[in-house]
């Protein structure tokens, strides 16, 4: 072992779990590049490597994702949901309408380097139709970010869903997909509230009646984004943890990318809306070197 400023790298013969777990989980992940890079430096190997080689199973798969940037650990799991025999859409979705602007061109960047394909040509070719229209919007990056928010733009987008859906025999797909991918969240928000003001409906029992499909999930999980994000996260955990078998691809990704952010809210929202907390849930589906991990990434019990 030896000493970088402020922290310290280690390199485990016949693998000291618990010195791992204690190092990778109590550093931010910008510390833990730092620990990959000296790694590297020191062993002349990847850190990454040596973790694959030594751990097993779900426990092995959280420990490289927390030694892996986010950006590339987003573009990874972006590639898992779209191999092999179909698609998990569901992932696709939570990634897209989750992350920012700024993350998805990074993202974007990240998954060319890798695969040596855009994430677009391979959303294209994975998907189809309006569903696959709408997640080429949200992977372009130029939903906009601003916190401002315009009443009179509100009306006006109101107006245009509404023409778009109820008031007409048929749906305008496209106006659905060119508001809901493109506009700020607090700016949809009140849209939402314009949206109610007009038509007399929420615009989740909207979109229920007028789409369908994994493009109806996708607009569904960017208005419950819009109102709130760590709800909508906590959702997806509370969906992963539940029932028989747990989902790891889906508790792992959003541990993992969501520590840093916005973890204390999406836990009490887990509590507030479940009537039990996030750690207990976690503590009872999983076990051993993962349930650790995952605890500690957690943090209390409350």
């Amino acid at each position: 072992m030896f000493n970088l400023p402020g922290l310290n790298v280690c390199i485990f013969k016949g693998t000291d779990e618990e010195t791992l777990i204690s190092i990778l989980t109590e550093r931010t992940n910008a510390q833990r590049q730092l620990i990959v890079q000296a790694y590297q430096a020191a062993y002349g190997k990847e850190l990454k490597d040596d973790l694959k080689g030594d751990l097993s199973g779900h426990f092995k798969e959280l420990m490289v994702a927390l030694v892996t940037p986010p950006a590339m650990f987003d573009a990874k799991q972006l590639k898992k949901s779209m191999k092999g025999v179909g698609t998990s859409e569901h992932a696709l979705i939570e990634i897209l309408t989750t992350r920012t602007s700024r993350q998805m061109k990074e993202i974007s960047q990240a998954y060319y380097t890798v695969y040596k394909k855009s994430l677009g040509d391979d959303i294209s070719s994975e998907t189809s139709g309006d569903f696959r229209k709408a997640l080429l919007t949200l992977a372009d990056g130029r939903r906009d970010e601003s916190l401002k928010v315009d009443e009179q733009l509100a009306k006006k987008d109101a107006q245009i869903l509404y023409n778009a859906g109820e008031n007409r025999w048929g749906t305008d797909e496209d106006k659905f997909t060119e508001i809901l991918c493109l506009r700020s969240f607090p700016q949809l928000k009140l849209t939402f509230d314009e949206y109610r003001n007009i038509s007399q409906k929420d615009i989740e029992d909207s979109i229920k009646g007028e789409l369908s499909g994994h493009f109806e999930d996708l607009l569904l999980a960017i208005v419950r984004c819009a109102r709130s994000m760590p709800a909508f996260l906590a959702e997806r955990l509370h969906q992963a943890l539940k029932g028989v078998g747990t989902d790891e691809f889906t508790l792992n990704r959003i541990m993992v990318s969501r520590s840093e952010i916005d973890l204390l809210d999406i836990r009490a929202e887990f509590k507030k809306h479940y009537g039990y907390s996030l750690y207990s849930a976690i503590k009872s589906d999983t076990s051993g070197n993962y349930e650790i991990t995952l605890l500690k990434i957690c943090g209390r019990d409350d």
